[in-house]
C-alpha cells in the first residue's frame, strides 16, 4: 500500500490552534478525508444494500463506543427490503437511525443517492451482492467517504485488477476501509496467527477447512417466475449466480479460506478441485436452475509446496462439519472449532487434537469475543484517530483465492493465481450503467435454465 506524502490535520486540532470555524469549513470542502459531519464529531453512515448482513453490519456501527454515529441514508434496489431493513434498525438502535423518507433510496442508482446524504469522512456500507463492490467504491473514493464492505469484493480476474487500483486510489486520500472477513479481528485468531507465524507449531505443512451443511440463503432457486425480471430475480437470489456473489463457494467458503491463508501468512500459487451437482430437484419435484455445485473439493498448493485442502457441501442429511485445523512439523492446531472463527482456538503437540495433548487456548475477554463488532470498533477507531487502514487490498486477495478454487472445479483444470488474475472473463461488465430495464448478465434457455459449469468441456471459463 502506498503512503500518504502528506498528513491532513484532524478537524479539533484545526479547531484549537485556531478556533475559527470557518477555516475548519474550508479544510472540509477542500476534501480532508478525516472530518467529520456535524459539530459534534458524529460519523454519519449509510447503508447500500439492506439484507441481513447489510442490517447487522449498520447495528454493529451504531453499536462503537468510540464516540457517535448515526445511520442517515439507505438503499437497495427492493423496496421491503429496505422498509424491513428500516424498521428493525430503529427499534433496536431509536434516535441513532434518522432516515426519513426523504433519505430511503431504491433502485440501482439509490448507492449515488444515499452517499450524496454524506460529507466527506462519514462512512459508507457495502452489502449488496458482491458483483456491485467496484461500482460503489468508486463512487465512495469520488465523494471521500470511508468504507465499510462485505465479502466477497470480487468474483473474476478483471474486477480484481480494477479493485487493486481503486485500493492505491483509497490510499492517495487517505480513506479508511474495513473489509467483512471478521475472522481477521477475532481475537483468538490474531493471537494464534502470532503463535504460528512465531513457530509454535513449526512450518505449516498441511491445512484443511470444512464448511459442510445443508443448502442455506439462496443456494438453490427454481425457475424464475412471472412478475420479476431475470436482472432483479438474479440479483435477489445472488447467491444461485455465480456473476453476482461468485455462487455459493465464493460467498459460504471465503472466510476459512482467507483465515488459512492467514495462518499460512501466504497465498496459495494454484490450486486444482473437483465438484458435483447431485440433488437439482426439491422436495417437490422442481428442478433447480442455479449455478451451483452441491460439493466442492479444492488442493491448494502454496509457493513452498505445502497443501491446504478445502472441502464444501450443501446437502442435507450428510454429517455437518464446519471448521478448520492447521497442521505443523512439532504439533497442530484448531484454528476455528466450530464455524468461521469459533472459540476457542488451540495449539496441541502431536496431530491428534486431544485435552490431553493440548499446549494453549485461546481466552478472549467478553467484551472483545464478537470479531463482528470489533471489526467496527477497529475501523472507527482508525478513522477517528487518522489511523492507517484500509483491508482492500487484502480483501481482493482473499477473494482471488477463493475464486481460484472455484475456477478450477467448474474448468476441471488446475489453475494458477496469475491465470484467474489475468483471465479476461468479466462475468458482469457495464454494471456501472445498469438500470431496471437492463438485460441481465446472464440468459436462460428456452426451458428458464441458465449456463452451469462443464468440467473438462468449458475450460478456459466457468460457464
Amino acid at each position: 500500500m502506498s503512503e500518504m506524502t502528506t498528513h491532513s490535520t484532524s478537524r479539533r486540532q484545526f479547531l484549537k490552534n485556531t478556533g475559527r470555524i470557518a477555516a475548519a469549513s474550508t479544510l472540509l470542502a477542500a476534501g480532508t478525508a478525516r472530518m467529520y459531519a456535524g459539530e459534534n464529531n458524529t460519523i454519519q453512515v449509510a447503508l447500500i444494500g439492506c439484507g441481513g448482513r447489510g442490517s447487522g453490519a449498520a447495528s454493529d456501527a451504531l453499536s462503537v463506543s468510540n464516540g457517535p454515529t448515526k445511520l442517515v441514508a439507505m438503499a437497495d434496489v427492493f423496496a421491503n427490503r429496505l422498509r424491513s431493513s428500516y424498521g428493525n434498525l430503529k427499534d433496536m438502535h431509536g434516535e441513532k437511525v434518522d432516515v426519513p423518507e426523504s433519505r430511503r433510496f431504491v433502485g440501482f442508482d439509490a448507492y449515488k443517492k444515499a452517499m450524496d446524504c454524506l460529507r466527506p469522512g462519514d462512512v459508507a456500507i457495502f452489502a449488496t451482492p458482491p458483483a456491485f463492490r467496484w461500482v460503489h467504491f468508486t463512487y465512495a473514493i469520488q465523494k471521500k467517504l470511508h468504507v465499510f464492505m462485505e465479502k466477497p469484493v470480487t468474483v473474476d480476474g478483471p474486477t480484481s485488477r480494477r479493485m487493486f487500483k481503486l485500493a492505491k486510489e483509497a490510499d492517495a486520500k487517505n480513506l479508511k476501509v474495513g473489509v467483512g472477513l471478521m475472522s481477521r479481528h477475532s481475537r483468538a485468531l490474531q493471537e494464534l496467527a502470532q503463535r504460528i507465524h512465531n513457530g509454535e507449531i513449526g512450518d505449516v505443512i498441511l491445512q484443511r477447512g470444512y464448511r459442510m451443511h445443508g443448502p442455506l440463503g439462496f443456494f438453490s432457486s427454481p425457475p424464475k417466475p412471472a412478475g420479476i425480471s431475470d436482472l432483479l430475480y438474479q440479483v435477489q437470489r445472488f447467491h444461485s449466480f455465480i456473476w453476482a456473489s461468485g455462487g455459493n463457494f465464493s460467498d459460504f467458503y471465503i472466510h476459512v479460506i482467507d483465515h488459512l491463508c492467514w495462518m499460512k501468512n501466504a497465498w496459495p500459487v494454484k490450486a486444482q478441485a473437483l465438484g458435483g451437482r447431485h440433488y437439482r430437484q426439491s422436495p417437490e419435484g422442481i428442478t433447480y436452475v442455479d449455478q451451483n455445485l452441491d460439493t466442492y473439493s479444492v488442493e491448494y498448493t502454496y509457493a513452498d509446496g505445502s497443501t491446504f485442502l478445502m472441502d464444501g457441501r450443501c446437502i442435507n442429511g450428510c454429517k455437518e462439519i464446519y471448521s478448520s485445523y492447521a497442521h505443523g512439523s512439532k504439533g497442530m492446531a484448531i484454528v476455528s472449532k466450530s464455524g468461521d472463527c469459533g472459540l476457542p482456538s488451540s495449539i496441541h503437540t502431536g496431530q491428534n487434537p486431544i485435552r490431553s495433548n493440548m499446549v494453549w487456548e485461546s481466552k478472549i475477554r467478553p467484551e472483545e469475543q464478537n470479531p463482528y463488532q470489533n471489526e467496527w470498533n477497529d475501523l472507527m477507531d482508525a478513522i477517528r484517530n487518522d489511523k492507517p487502514y484500509n483491508e482492500t487490498e487484502r480483501g481482493v486477495q482473499a477473494s482471488l483465492v477463493t475464486s481460484l478454487g472455484r475456477m478450477a472445479a467448474h474448468t476441471g483444470q488446475e489453475i494458477s493465481y496469475d491465470e484467474i488474475l489475468n483471465c479476461e472473463h468479466e462475468m458482469a461488465p457495464g454494471l456501472d450503467k445498469l438500470t431496471t430495464d437492463s438485460p441481465a448478465p446472464l440468459q436462460a434457455d428456452a426451458n428458464g435454465r441458465y449456463p452451469i459449469p462443464q468440467p473438462g468441456i468449458t475450460k478456459q471459463r466457468e460457464y
